[in-house]
Order: C-alpha cells, then structure tokens, then sequence
C-alpha cells in the first residue's frame, strides 16, 4: 500500500498531476474487460511530459509501487484493471502529433494521440495508418500499441506491429530508451520495438512512437453478401482466398449479431439474410477485384449487393458497433480467438453445436480476413450461479477447440489479466519461463504492470 509520506512525495515530485479524488480513482480503475476482483487504485497520475512519466517510475521503483498504465481505458481484456496498491498511469494528456514526414511515409506521434486524429492528419497528404481497431475513435495509438491492436483493415495491411517502426520507451526504473529506426528496413540487433508492441504495458511505458504510414486508397468497392446461413458464409472466406483476391477489409457477423444491430440501429440487415460478409476492396484495382469477389461468393449462393459510398460507410460503421455497446461482465462476455483460415467453417460450426450444448446464447462476429473470430456468449442475470458456471464451460471449451484447431487465444486484444488462466493451454512451460525471465530483465522489481500478459 502507498502510504502518507510517499504519497506526499510523489505530489511534491508531480504537481498538479496527481489525484486521489474518489471519482477518479473509480473512473481510472478499469478498462472495458471482465472484473475479476474489483480493486481500486492508491492514486492516478495524469502526465503530460515524458519526463512526468520518467519521476512517476523513479518514485515507483524507490517505493516499490506497481504502475498500471493505460490510454483510453477501451481494451477488453483488463489490462489496464488496477491492481492492490498500484499507482495509474494516464498517458492520455500525452497527445501530440510531433511530426508527419510525407516524402517518408512516417509519423512521429505521443502515446495518447487518438487513432483517428491521426489518420485526419495525414489524410491531407494522401496518407492514412492502417490499423484501425474497432475503438479508433476513442482508442489511443499508445494503447494500440500495446495490445498490438488489429481492426478491420488488417486484411490486407496487418497489425499494429506491422505499422510500428520506433519506440521511445520508458523502463521500470525511468531510463528512456529509444527502439528501432526511422526506414522501413532494419534488421540491428534484437527487434525490441516487436518486442514492446503487444508487451502490455509489463516491460516499460510506451510514449512515443513512430509509425509507418500507407497511401489513401484512391478507389473503394465495397460488397455486402448476404448467405442463408453463418457457415456458408464462413465458406464464402475460403472462396475468396482461392480466388487469390486481397481484399482490405473482409467481416463475418452472424444472425444474432445482424439482429442487435437492426434493434440498436433501426436497420434492416436481419431481413436480407442468415448472415453478412461486408468485403471492402481498395486501390486502383479495387473495381476488377470486386467483381471477381462477387463472382466468387454468387457462386455459394450469396445475395450480393455493391453498396453506394453512403451505404457502404453505414454497414462498416455499423460492423464497427457490432460488439455491442455494454461492459463486459461474468454474464456476458466476448473472446478473441484465432484459427487458421482453413479451419473457419468447423470453428464456426463447433462454436454453434456448444453454445447449444451449454444452453447458453452466441453471437459471432469476425475479422474473417485473418481468422480473427469474436464470439460473445451469454446467459441472462436472472438464472444465478448455475447459468454462470454453464457460460465459464463454454468459454473454456471454445478456447480449447480454437487451440484443438491450431489457433491462439487471443488475435488482438491481448492476454490482459481476464485470459491469463488460458495462457497455459497454449505455450510450454519452457516458453512461460523465458517470458518471465524476459520480464525480470526490464521490471526486477515486478513493478509493471503486475498480474497481466504473462504468467509469472
């Protein structure tokens, strides 16, 4: 626990940043992720400078004092829940876009930049950063990277750590260091920016970073097919991939999914079909790569459609809510598996078959481009403690047959605190060792971020 005296010395080192108001420390003391155990934080420490952030772990590592830090709080996996006697570390005062090079495609950006302030930026210039989870407008880059963030554009440009080429880093004890290189090539010694992307906040504190940028497509198509029903569509994946067509955005929602949306949003998606697949193609070769697309799904029996501008920014928006707007909780909760694409349709097919088995309720929607699947199940409050241990045995079966099938157990939202008992199931023992003793080079004291990402 943070007592008096070094909570006093703390204030005189940051003034005006620290809070201990009870507001606050409730607001900062979760993300959008499962509660296991409600804790709140000892207090929140809001930085506006690198050099905030460098005092704030010079005090911690004196004091022993965990550091949880976090951005916009929108992860779902509570990464950044505070843990007993920990200190939050809010970056998202940090939000300054330090410089757009357009001849170099780069950007240099603080780690509280919003993802979409961003991409206004550089739009300007013709350019755009690809990674676009489904939180862009409130998600910081910061906290994207690290999670290692995906989106909806991933398809076609990948993850964040295929847009990160740089990092100005934080350790445990306040040195700053700086990660990686300016060009898109680079092979110096160990790659510690990949390492840092997706570390979670347990191996330093991210607060700059450089980024690759891409060209503004010039031409967008975008298609939705309806199929009768949610494995067809699944299949329809398949046929796009052996049609050797790269689309940059390809979507999977079920019925169930097509009908919250319609309730929350007044459309009609339920009416057109079992189940959408929403392809977007980009470029100057966008219009023959949809056409070829179309060719390939009419022939499963889809309805497709080409949708207007309007139309088409409507249904990736609404794809965007289709997670759903409520917190997480042990009633109802969404994971993020991955399988290999071949492995889609019997993926989506055991999903159905247990939520029946458990007499629990599914809804899946994905990133079909990669296999990034998010199937939210969910049982109703009033039926007690039965129905929640009838939820925790679907969930774990579905963790287990998305391994069964050579998948992980998270393709974007990260490990966090909720999906650490899962982590086992997947990596050897040999490999859960080596991670913990990576992180005892960069945190000895175990003071960041404790009780996330990895087992320790």
């Amino acid at each position: 626990m943070i007592d008096a005296a070094s909570l006093a010395e703390l204030d005189a080192a940051l003034p005006g940043r620290v809070s201990t108001a009870p507001a606050d420390l409730t607001l900062y003391s979760r993300d959008q992720g499962p509660v296991l155990e409600p804790v709140l934080p000892g207090a929140v420490v809001h930085a506006h400078t690198v050099a905030d952030v460098q005092a704030l772990l010079r005090w911690a590592t004196r004091h022993a004092v965990a550091i949880v830090s976090r951005g916009a709080g929108s992860g779902v996996s509570g990464g950044a829940h505070a843990t007993t006697g920990s200190v939050i570390l809010s970056l998202e005062r940090m939000n300054r876009i330090l410089e757009i090079n357009a001849d170099d495609e780069t950007a240099v950006v603080e780690a509280g930049v919003i993802n979409t302030e961003l991409n206004d930026a550089v739009a300007e210039y013709g350019l755009m950063y690809a990674p676009d989870p489904a939180s862009y407008r409130w998600s910081t880059i910061g906290g994207n990277v690290a999670t290692n963030a995906g989106g909806l554009r991933c398809a076609k440009y990948g993850v964040t750590r295929d847009s990160v080429l740089a990092l100005d880093v934080v350790l445990a004890d306040g040195t700053l260091i700086s990660t990686g290189h300016r060009t898109f090539k680079g092979v110096a010694g160990y790659d510690l920016t990949a390492l840092m992307t997706g570390s979670e906040g347990t191996l330093g504190v991210i607060v700059g970073i450089t980024v690759r940028l891409r060209y503004l497509p010039r031409s967008v198509h975008t298609l939705a097919a309806f199929f009768e029903d949610f494995p067809r569509a699944a299949a329809g994946v398949l046929a796009i991939g052996r049609a050797r067509v790269q689309p940059a955005i390809l979507e999977l929602l079920d019925g169930r999914t097509l009908e919250a949306l319609d309730g929350a949003h007044g459309s009609d998606l339920r009416s057109r079909g079992g189940s959408l697949l929403l392809v977007r193609t980009d470029g100057y070769g966008a219009a023959a790569e949809a056409e070829a697309i179309r060719t390939a799904l009419v022939g499963l029996g889809a309805s497709v459609s080409e949708e207007d501008s309007e139309e088409a920014d409507r249904l990736v928006d609404l794809r965007r809510h289709s997670r759903g707007d409520e917190v997480d909780d042990l009633y109802r909760v969404g994971e993020d598996v991955a399988v290999p694409k071949s492995q889609l349709v019997h993926y989506v097919a055991a999903l159905e078959a247990m939520a029946e088995r458990h007499n629990v309720q599914l809804k899946v929607v994905a990133h079909a481009g990669d296999g990034n699947l998010h199937p939210t199940f969910w049982v109703e409050r009033s039926e007690g403690a039965e129905a929640q241990e009838r939820l925790e045995a679907a969930l774990d079966e579905s963790i287990r047959c998305a391994l069964d099938l050579g998948g992980t157990i998270t393709g974007e939202h990260g490990v966090g605190q909720y999906k650490r008992r899962w982590l086992a199931w997947e990596q050897s023992p040999e490999v859960l060792r080596l991670q913990a003793e990576i992180k005892k080079v960069f945190d000895p004291l175990g003071i960041l971020n404790p009780g996330k990402a990895i087992v320790s």
